[in-house]
């Protein structure tokens, strides 16, 4: 097996990955691996932008107040002050890589939109393709840098640690296993530090807008490795995915309400006001469940984001993609009010990390939606998603500078992939059903609105996959899909088991058995160690 040797090791290449790996290779050698291509990920299909204070009649404390606000008293109040307050830095080093954000026609005052639960325009775009405008400027960079070596279509396998290897002293990473996809070969990656930037989980559920990449290959890897993992019961379900037979997974933008969509029902009628006194720019989780109640009320399959009043000229300018993607599909946005459905969007838990990335455990470094900072608690106010990955791998990388030359891995022999007795799997159809059954049970049971009863079918449903799955896991040589399966169901569970803890409705949680917040007591998290049934192993 072969070992590959660097400085750095970057896993993912979504906004924190990208950052993270320019950043810090003016330190020492990186190499950048991602599991599909470097332009596959959650960022590079972000639509509404960034959130950044940039208006003088704004403050960074009104953007504060509002993240607070829409956390449910849960964010951590320091995480939330030193992402905001670096936030302006943030955007000048991504304009410093050549990222250029809209104007206000004829000057070069920034072209800031508003979304929901902000209580000022404070959201830099790129058009509607904001993450793409983003990711092909950083890519182009990345590959050109000479210090960042790009190994594609790798799928991450596990985290190597010296406490696995059984070496005394603390515990560390010094690396990961990996499996090439297009070669069907195992090798390892050995790095003092391991950066872990893989993006959300949103493919757990049967809808969502996120691409088939995000199966929440970060999380399982971090918490089978014996991290603390925590609010995953918080998963942010974006309230308007088009509702079309030809579209998969096509977002909406939050902007489009900003910019003053109604949202009425299959009769024409608006109702957002009749659950929210902010209505259609109430925060997501509210919005979401409105149009939940609002549907299975009426028995409609959708309801519609209406913005004909606005002319086309307007649409056109600043939702491009947007435009053209419902024109292709027979929706004229500038006549016809649009079919949207919530879909599952962001996940607001991970592992648990410092804004700079730092964890539990040494050597390792989260980042982006992978991480829980606290900068979300309990729901996610729009467009700080990106800001956060963006700050946390700065921030990380400069950590990464300053402690240069701390840590070594070249001691460390990591030991080839031991096969056993798995052979090729003749059975491929067991993932396919596996693969639907969990995110359908996800879906059916553990979606906007839970129950007891609910969560308790689908931990019982859930935990028989897994061992079926760990069963096939150590029978079969490992494909992407394996692993994808294997890392899907475990961040299921650990949504189930979050929300089984949490007994009370919180922000993105929302249960009938307790559909008001505790407030006999300050808000706790959520906080998960251990991994039941499926304990670090790297041999078949």
């Amino acid at each position: 097996m072969q070992t590959k040797d660097t400085d750095y090791l970057v896993i993912g290449s979504g906004l924190a990955g990208l950052m993270s790996a320019l950043e810090v290779a003016g330190s020492g050698r990186v190499i950048l691996v991602t599991k599909r291509g470097l332009q596959d990920s959650n960022s590079d299909w972000a639509q509404g932008g960034i959130s950044c204070v940039m208006d003088p009649e704004d403050s960074p404390e009104a953007h504060v107040r509002d993240t607070l606000a829409a956390g449910c008293g849960l964010c951590n109040e320091n995480a939330v002050r030193e992402v905001i307050g670096k936030a302006r830095e943030g955007i000048e080093a991504l304009e410093t890589h050549g990222v250029r954000f809209e104007r206000s026609s004829g000057t070069d005052a920034y072209d800031l939109g508003r979304e929901a639960g902000h209580s000022a325009r404070r959201v830099l775009h790129a058009g509607d393709i904001t993450g793409h405008e983003i990711m092909k400027t950083l890519i182009a960079r990345v590959i050109a840098h000479p210090s960042i070596c790009v190994l594609e279509h790798c799928m991450a396998i596990d985290l190597v640690t010296t406490g696995w290897l059984g070496r005394p002293g603390t515990n560390r990473c010094v690396g990961c296993y990996f499996l090439d996809a297009r070669k069907e070969e195992i090798f390892a990656v050995r790095a003092p530090h391991t950066v872990l930037a893989t993006g959300g989980a949103g493919k757990v559920y049967l809808y969502t807008s996120n691409p088939d990449l995000a199966t929440g290959d970060g999380i399982a890897m971090a918490w089978r490795a014996g991290l603390p993992v925590k609010n995953m019961e918080f998963v942010q379900f974006h309230p308007t995915c088009l509702f079309h037979p030809k579209a998969k997974s096509f977002l909406i933008s939050e902007a489009v309400r900003g910019e003053g969509a109604a949202l009425v029902n299959a009769a024409g009628e608006t109702f957002m006001e009749q659950y929210d006194e902010r209505g259609p720019l109430a925060p997501r989780d509210v919005v979401a469940r409105a149009i939940d109640q609002e549907v299975k009320r009426r028995g409609d399959r959708c309801v519609y984001l209406d913005i004909t009043h606005r002319d086309r000229d307007f649409l056109v300018t600043r939702f491009p993609n947007i435009h053209a993607t419902c024109l292709k599909l027979g929706i004229d946005m500038a006549k016809d009010p649009i079919p949207v459905v919530p879909a599952a969007h962001y996940l607001c838990g991970g592992v648990e990390a410092e804004v700079n990335g730092r964890t539990a455990l040494p050597g390792l470094w989260v980042c982006g939606e992978t991480a829980c900072t606290g900068m979300h608690g309990a729901n996610r106010l729009a467009s700080n998603s990106l800001l956060e990955a963006l700050v946390s791998a700065l921030e990380c990388a400069r950590v990464l500078g300053a402690e240069r030359g701390q840590g070594d891995a070249s001691d460390v022999a990591i030991p080839d992939w031991r096969f056993g007795d798995a052979v090729p799997s003749d059975e491929a159809v067991v993932v396919v059903h596996n693969w639907t059954e969990v995110r359908t049970c996800m879906w059916d049971y553990v979606g906007i609105v839970r129950t007891n009863k609910r969560l308790e079918r689908a931990r019982r449903r859930v935990r028989n996959l897994r061992r079926e799955i760990r069963q096939y896991y150590l029978d079969y040589l490992v494909t992407v899909d394996v692993l994808e399966l294997r890392n899907l169901a475990a961040v299921a569970e650990l949504v189930i088991r979050s929300a089984e803890m949490r007994r009370e409705s919180r922000g993105l949680h929302f249960t009938r058995d307790y559909p008001a917040p505790d407030t006999t007591a300050p808000p706790r998290e959520t906080r998960m160690v251990d991994a039941p049934g499926d304990s670090v192993t790297y041999e078949q």
